[in-house]
């Protein structure tokens, strides 16, 4: 069942570079720079025209961070999804939408972290993390008969489309709501939206563009280092679809947009399932092929994943560089994980037994202490409340 996977990572199309290359040469160095400087490019771009254009249509970071942004750093993911189906490889693009929502979470939030701590708004805790945890329980559920139909399809599609709605209109009201007098923005002509509108399509663009580029040299010199196709597909290729999502919220982190970085991450998760998984499974004639393996194991992870934000993100509001690390720590082990199970590695049961043993009940302690710390701290001043309007 893991061999499913296996196969599925290595003979992904249009990512990995067409033949196999023997020596690192400055082509290839070439093309792993130009991703770089294409990536950065891109998300500076999409992250100046994103909040400039927020300001004028009267949403907050947040909001355009969760729609605008997390559906566009999503378009590799789409294009995955397409090709597979085209290609008749089903199974493959649910792969990539799994596997891209535990990067998201673990490395795009955990490199960010580590920059500098986010600062979580009240809405991620109270509506879209439950929302993110909800929807990857259905996306499971939904998976489990070992494949998600046409109707499953139809549902997630409807899904993207009402939450997309709700989001808007919630960030729209409390745009509105902390406006006043000189705060509110005013309208600016249509040329300047217009601009601001180019920024985004520019800086979509060169992501998309960077990371393929970015992918095709990083597996030729891995290539080149005697790395097999294997881990290559479990991990260059793998990351390579949401290198937009990395690109873009450590440059919204840098720029102070931590909204847009946080918001980007649980907005591309959402998006992944609802948008993409629901438009796989309704251009796929027969649904979207579950592997048994993505049932018994990865899916559980990206659940897990995503419930794992709750705690941190409520515990004081904020994503703190320990965190961050610590997500990051685990991303390592769920790779290493994927690696030695691939090419049965001797030392996978030991490693199995110290993550099942020791490291799992030591994280679930840690969150539900963070937890509990989250809850007290926000009882005296749910109780000063009380009083006062008693008062």
């Amino acid at each position: 069942s893991r061999g499913a996977i296996t196969r599925a990572a290595r003979d992904r199309p249009a990512l990995l570079p067409p033949t196999r290359v023997e020596h690192v040469t400055p082509m290839l160095l070439f093309w792993l720079l130009a991703g770089l400087v294409a990536l950065v490019a891109g998300a500076e771009s999409l992250v100046r025209g994103a909040s400039r254009l927020a300001l004028r249509l009267g949403l907050t970071p947040l909001v355009v961070g969760l729609t605008v942004v997390a559906f566009g750093t999503s378009a590799p993911e789409l294009a995955v999804v397409v090709q597979a189906d085209v290609s008749g490889q089903p199974g493959m693009a649910l792969g990539n939408i799994v596997g891209s929502n535990i990067f998201n979470v673990l490395v795009v939030l955990g490199a960010s972290a580590l920059i500098t701590p986010l600062v979580v708004q009240r809405q991620l805790v109270r509506v879209d993390v439950p929302l993110l945890v909800g929807v990857s329980v259905v996306f499971w559920l939904m998976a489990a008969d070992g494949y998600v139909g046409r109707l499953d399809g139809l549902l997630l599609t409807a899904g993207v489309v009402a939450y997309t709605v709700i989001a808007v209109r919630l960030g729209r009201r409390d745009m509105a709501a902390a406006a006043t007098g000189d705060d509110v923005a005013r309208p600016e002509s249509g040329g300047r939206v217009a601009l601001h509108a180019g920024q985004i399509l520019g800086g979509l663009g060169l992501l998309v563009v960077g990371a393929d580029w970015l992918v095709f040299g990083a597996a030729g010199i891995a290539r080149a280092f005697n790395v097999s196709d294997a881990v290559i597909g479990l991990t260059i290729v793998a990351a390579g679809t949401s290198l937009p999502e990395v690109a873009t919220s450590i440059v919204a982190a840098l720029r102070g947009e931590r909204d847009m970085a946080v918001g980007n991450v649980v907005g591309s998760g959402l998006f992944n399932l609802l948008a993409i998984g629901g438009l796989g499974a309704l251009m796929s004639p027969a649904g979207l092929a579950v592997p048994e393996a993505l049932t018994r194991f990865d899916l559980p992870v990206m659940v897990a994943v995503a419930a794992a934000c709750l705690p941190i993100f409520a515990a004081g509001h904020r994503i703190a560089r320990w965190e961050g690390g610590l997500f990051l720590a685990y991303y390592a082990a769920y790779v290493a994980y994927l690696i030695m199970a691939a090419t049965a590695h001797d030392a996978l049961p030991a490693f199995s037994g110290v993550m099942a043993g020791f490291v799992l009940p030591l994280t679930v302690v840690t969150l539900l202490v963070l937890w509990s710390r989250s809850r007290r701290a926000r009882a005296p001043h749910a109780e000063g409340t009380v009083t006062s309007g008693a008062r």
